[in-house]
């Protein structure tokens, strides 16, 4: 060996242990989870795309009412308050008819001529109100004689009759709020209470309690069966949440909270509840955004998240 090779074999030698300690250390770090993302735990991000794709809504944590509430059964009636009978002035012989059943009809809105038997002049049979045709009993020479010709409905407003059984009819105040829900879909409605029958159903010992819901939007059919419930009295809370925001992760009641590096789950302490809305005793503040819809996905994220950690 000479000098040459001398000198450099510690040179050599040094390299080679420097590049093996440095590989070393980035195997260890690309293998620890927790090396570069220590900063994000506890948080999982998701894209404003991610978020819309999942369906995430968010609201934020503000004060509010929780409801002591009386659940009952009812179902939805015309309002007979909005209810034309159509009948001929004077008897005579239709000699034109305007509608059908089904038909949509304003007030003022001609529905038959007849020529009076009388004094053979024709003269206009008018809709009183606006409203839907339900019934029609009026056909071109046909006479008029003393029936009813047309029935027509307003169905802008409904009447909701509610079953009471005895022991929950002095609970039952008129002008009272009452929140119906639909049997058979999504919808809700909000109405109140304009009476109260003053006798009970031999039948089903029941007392009828009546609500008027608006139905401007046609949703609620007459026949139809309906869940309600009765507003018995309203509390005001500092803060509440929606109800559907809760989750339940590994025996706590936890919700997620979006913040600068993500969302975060938060452990809370749960009060008073309606069903709907729910009061937050400790674990939250005023003003925080959380998330009310779908949270489920936030829940199963940070499950997949916890199972990659543990492996």
């Amino acid at each position: 060996m000479n000098i040459n090779e001398t000198i450099k074999t510690p040179i050599i030698t040094a390299v080679f242990t420097f590049t093996l300690c440095f590989t070393s250390t980035l195997a260890l770090a690309e293998n620890d989870p927790g090396a570069e993302e220590e900063h994000d735990e506890g948080h999982i991000e998701l894209t404003q795309e991610q978020i819309k794709h999942a369906g995430i809504n968010l609201s934020q944590v503000g004060s509010g009412n929780i409801r002591e509430a009386l659940p009952v059964y009812g179902v939805i009636k015309s309002n007979a308050e909005q209810v034309q009978s159509v009948s001929a002035r004077f008897e005579g012989v239709i000699r034109s008819v305007n509608k059908k059943i089904g038909d949509h009809v304003t007030k003022g809105e001609l529905l038959v001529t007849v020529e009076a038997n009388e004094s053979l002049k024709i003269y206009p049979v008018l809709s009183a109100l606006n409203g839907v045709i339900t019934k029609r009993n009026a056909n071109i020479g046909e006479q008029t004689a003393d029936r009813v010709l047309f029935v027509v409905e307003d169905f802008s407003t409904v009447w909701v009759d509610l079953s009471l059984f005895p022991k929950d009819v002095a609970k039952a105040v008129l002008g009272q709020a009452v929140k119906i829900k639909s049997a058979n879909n999504p919808a809700t409605g909000e109405g109140e209470i304009i009476y109260i029958a003053p006798q009970g159903n031999s039948a089903n010992q029941a007392t009828t309690v009546r609500v008027l819901l608006n139905n401007t939007n046609n949703l609620w059919k007459p026949g139809l069966f309906v869940n309600a419930e009765i507003t018995l009295s309203e509390a005001a809370v500092s803060t509440v949440i929606q109800s559907e925001a809760v989750q339940l992760v590994e025996g706590e009641t936890v919700i997620f909270v979006q913040g600068e590096e993500g969302f975060e789950p938060r452990t809370i302490t749960l009060g008073r509840t309606d069903g709907e809305t729910s009061e937050v005793l400790s674990g939250l503040n005023a003003g925080e955004t959380y998330v009310v819809k779908n949270s489920f996905v936030l829940k199963s994220e940070m499950g997949k998240e916890d199972a990659e950690h543990g492996h």
